[in-house]
């Protein structure tokens, strides 16, 4: 995933793109670039690194001109060096573009732009937007005939924003997001609203295919034909703007500290969450969809849902559903969770079940992302702007949102302050376990392990481990140890047992029985201490909801101080962003 912001107004263009891109660094963080309009010419300066340093060593605040645009770069088509850095400029300079995406057919374009004559310099995908664009310029219509040329030309799943020497801008998506913010006098184009939200508070949320051509007449966006099409301005909720860190040293401990505030508004709209519980009792068949955390969710729902409400539903990765389309059954419906409501894998996977027949609903954070928009229905999460790569707080609202589906379904309900009160709780633990952290510096594995839903939550646990420190971290059913793994086990293993009160607690405690029998060290998050721990992470003594929502947090703050033991980064690790919009 990379950040695009594009402005055209009154200001000192760089700077708003500056700020912009500050804003939105954690969707990628290895080279950024700015482009701006000066005169007569574009002037691009970019470079490996990150924002603040970037600035610096270029110079870029010295760049003129009141319009322009900016990126910061996630490498997929080519690595993340200088020459592969946005924006990219046409070989005659007439185009300069930022793009999100990936561009399928652009091995065919370039070869057929390069027996034109046209010239590239860079490794990426990206670059053949530019020069499509520039050999379209003289087609008719000006810069959005240019558009509309180019992009019935490439195929797959983009956004890009392009400056052009006549000192129009212009945008386009498909399949990726693209916001248009309106000021007085001015205009921004960005991947993410946080790219403009302190200077615009009214947005245009771009259909797919449509075009943003931005000139001295001010704004217009025309759909896949030509004609202008109308739009509504929303207002974006100042909240938006609160993305910094205040006193705390990264994102990714604020996040997990605001996790007993900000559970309660988790699916807040009851007559939503009653919508989709009934839909779900009605489905002939389930499928729960999601990546990463999210995918852990989805493992948490299809057993919640079949412990509570006998309802069958298959978990899948998202991106292995294009693998399963010819055998999803028309008539069912698609569960899909997502943090940010634009991962590739998710949003190919809800428009194969469109396609078969299959209604989708989506959990997300955002009622106006790409997802939700193509949902029959949809309930909110509502944690608020996620900074850290890394998912904390969203994992915990989707949990909660999951537990008040089953709860229509006939499920035990929640008391969201009982579930506060316990994640306040497990947040306390956080001395004992900078001092486990501190013995996990210098190791290369860990086991996390769990029975019935805490496998979900365990394999969450080991994908925050893998996540920020860069350790590997392998989660696993308590009962699979003695089908291969106990081969692994030795006294330098250190294996994590989820271990609440219930019906697995006795079980679990067997596992860690036979774990340090072979001389492991065990780590058990559990209410009370036993024997078979080596390690005791408590949590409070609480209601079932209440503890498989609550027993990832120690292990949050775990990855974290750890990560900081390691000294690695834990709002950016390595090789991540935080949705993943290319498949």
């Amino acid at each position: 995933m990379c950040s695009i912001i594009g402005y055209r107004g009154g200001r000192k263009a760089v700077r708003v793109l500056i700020n912009g891109l500050r804003n939105m660094e954690y969707r990628g963080y290895d080279s950024v670039g700015v482009a701006t309009m000066d005169g007569a010419k574009i002037q691009v300066r970019k470079r490996v690194g990150r924002v603040d340093d970037v600035s610096k060593a270029m110079g870029l605040d010295e760049l003129g001109g009141t319009s322009g645009v900016g990126h910061t770069r996630w490498a997929t088509q080519g690595a993340p060096t200088d020459r592969n850095a946005h924006p990219h400029v046409s070989s005659g300079g007439r185009v300069a573009i930022v793009h999100n995406g990936t561009i399928e057919n652009f091995a065919e374009l370039r070869t057929s732009l390069e027996s034109q004559g046209f010239s590239f310099k860079s490794e990426t995908d990206s670059e053949v937007i530019a020069n499509l664009l520039e050999s379209e310029l003289d087609g008719g219509d000006g810069v959005r005939g240019a558009v509309l040329r180019t992009i019935a030309k490439i195929r797959g799943h983009y956004t890009f924003a392009a400056i052009f020497n006549d000192g129009s801008m212009a945008a386009t998506r498909r399949r990726e997001s693209l916001i248009v913010g309106v000021g007085d006098g001015e205009y921004y184009v960005s991947s993410d609203v946080h790219g403009f939200v302190e200077y615009a508070n009214d947005v245009i949320y771009v259909n797919d295919g449509d075009v943003v051509v931005i000139d001295d007449d001010g704004l217009g966006i025309y759909d896949g034909d030509g004609r202008r099409v109308t739009t509504e301005l929303t207002k974006v909720s100042r909240e938006l703007a609160t993305i910094y860190k205040e006193d705390y040293a990264h994102h990714t401990l604020k996040e997990i500290s605001e996790q007993p505030d900000v559970i309660g508004a988790a699916g807040a709209d009851e007559s939503a969450v009653s919508a989709v519980a009934r839909s779900l009792r009605d489905a002939g068949t389930v499928y729960i969809v999601g990546s990463g955390t999210s995918y852990n969710a989805a493992l948490a729902a299809k057993h919640l849902l079949l412990e509570y409400a006998s309802i069958r539903a298959e978990a899948i990765v998202a991106s292995e559903i294009p693998v399963h389309a010819r055998s999803l059954e028309r008539g069912g419906i698609m569960l899909a969770i997502s943090q940010s409501g634009e991962s590739a894998d998710v949003l190919e996977a809800a428009g194969i079940a469109r396609n078969a027949g299959i209604d989708v609903i989506s959990i997300v954070n955002h009622p106006n992302s790409a997802l939700a928009r193509e949902s029959t229905d949809v309930i909110r999460i509502n944690c608020g702007p996620e900074i850290g790569v890394a998912a904390t707080k969203s994992f915990l609202s989707q949990l909660v949102v999951l537990y008040k589906i089953v709860g229509e379904l006939g499920g035990p309900g929640i008391d969201q302050e009982v579930i506060s009160q316990a994640i306040s709780g497990a947040l306390e633990s956080g001395p004992h376990v900078k001092e486990i952290a501190r013995r996990l510096r210098d190791v290369n594995d860990v086991y996390v392990l769990g029975r019935g839903i805490h496998y979900a939550i365990a394999l969450e646990a080991a994908l925050k481990l893998k996540e920020l420190t860069y350790i590997h971290a392998e989660a696993m059913p308590g009962g699979e140890l003695k089908h291969g793994p106990l081969a692994l086990l030795d006294e330098d293993t250190n294996v994590i047992i989820i271990n609440p009160p219930g019906t697995t607690h006795d079980d679990a405690l067997a596992d860690a029985a036979k774990i340090r029998a072979r001389g492991a060290h065990v780590i058990g998050i559990d209410t009370a201490d036993s024997d078979a721990y080596d390690d005791w992470i408590p949590i409070p003594e609480s209601d079932e909801a209440a503890h498989t929502i609550a027993e990832i947090v120690p292990i949050q703050l775990l990855a974290y101080y750890t990560a900081l033991e390691r000294d690695t980064n834990p709002d950016r690790p390595r090789n991540l962003a935080k949705s993943v919009t290319v498949r």
